[in-house]
């Protein structure tokens, strides 16, 4: 049986790395006049390494939860 307060943990650390590659692109891209929406009219370069570790982070947190929930619900990983 799935444990929930794992889960839960687990979801956590996804939400927490989401918010740390959102502040870096946040550092890294000036936002447009509205203030919302990333503004690349400039073509900002960014650190090709850092954008990989941050995506690296929150897609390996993403597979492990796929992992959790495959097994509990008894979906056919694809």
């Amino acid at each position: 049986m799935l444990d929930k307060e794992e889960v839960a943990k687990e979801l956590s650390k996804l939400i927490d790395i989401r918010s740390a590659f959102l502040d870096f692109l946040d550092e890294n891209i000036p936002k447009k006049s509205n203030g919302i929406e990333f503004d690349f009219s400039d073509t900002p370069m960014l650190d090709a390494k850092a954008v990989h570790e941050h995506f690296f982070k929150l897609d390996y947190q993403a597979r492990k939860l796929r992992g959790y929930l495959v097994h509990e619900l008894g979906l056919k990983a694809e």
